[in-house]
């Protein structure tokens, strides 16, 4: 099982940035979807969450700013980024509940 995060870069504050998580065949269909960010010098932090059945939760911090989705036919998660921080900086990871192994995170840095 592989979770593959992408789409990150440097963007300037009140850009918007689309992250993809990329996954082995239907895990996203019997649980639940992750975005986690971790900031330089921080523990890594859950930032949204969906269900296979579509339910979100978001971090009080990115409400109004992100959205999650998912798209099982393909095997792809998303996470859409809209006015962003500085303090959005961070490497970005994908995972599932249950948990399983890490994969490869994606940098946003947010600065002008």
């Amino acid at each position: 099982v592989q979770l593959q995060a992408s789409g990150g870069g440097l963007v300037q504050p009140g850009g918007s940035l689309r992250l993809t998580c990329a996954a082995s065949s239907g895990i996203f269909n019997n649980g639940i979807m992750v975005w986690y960010r971790q900031a330089p010098g921080k523990q890594r932090e859950m930032v949204a969450l969906i269900s296979s059945l579509g339910s979100t939760q978001l971090v009080d911090s990115v409400k109004g700013r992100f959205s999650i989705s998912l798209n099982n036919a393909n095997d792809r998660a998303y996470l859409q980024m809209n006015n962003l921080k500085p303090e959005d900086t961070g490497v970005y990871y994908c995972n599932t509940i249950p948990q399983r192994a890490w994969g490869q995170g994606t940098l946003v840095t947010v600065s002008s």
